[in-house]
């Protein structure tokens, strides 16, 4: 499923991505298999149609984010830290980290992945068309461009920042 995310941020701006029955088509004749696409749809269909649904109240200056005992058990130790760092760099804001938060604990694994979570970090930006620093936009795809020449960073680098 994380293989789609990246295929559509390398292919589509959040605005222009089709309705899910044609992208269904788009992703099979891609070389996606039938369960990974209708979990990445069903995944896509989660997100709220505002980023400020996932927040309904905004953080207080100062205020801190406290984990519930399932956030911790599915979101580890450096997930949480680099919510952390997104936050206190201004790249997200509370109800960016609600959504982020909300997307990854959406996942079916157990217990989320660093790597994953920046994959879910990108779908949330590219999802409300947020901006962000070119500096954690290299941090979030430091693990996807690390060993090769044009990886799947240099497309989700362009949809962001155009």
């Amino acid at each position: 499923m994380i293989d789609i995310l990246v295929y559509l941020f390398e292919n589509y701006p959040p605005d222009a991505c089709p309705e899910p029955a044609a992208l269904a088509r788009k992703l099979t004749a891609a070389g996606f298999e039938t369960d990974e696409i209708s979990a990445a749809l069903t995944w896509l269909e989660g997100f709220p149609a505002e980023a400020e649904a996932a927040c309904r109240q905004p953080a207080r200056p100062g205020a801190i984010r406290i984990y519930d005992e399932d956030e911790q058990e599915r979101l580890p130790a450096p997930c949480r830290g680099f919510i952390t760092f997104l936050e206190q760099h201004d790249a997200v804001d509370a109800r960016l980290r609600e959504a982020i938060i909300e997307r990854a604990l959406a996942l079916p694994d157990a217990e989320v992945s660093l790597d994953r979570l920046k994959v879910i970090v990108l779908a949330v930006i590219w999802r409300y068309r947020h901006e962000v620093d070119a500096l954690i936009l290299e941090e979030l795809l430091a693990e996807d461009t690390e060993d090769e020449d044009s990886g799947p960073g240099e497309g989700v680098t362009r949809i962001l920042l155009n």
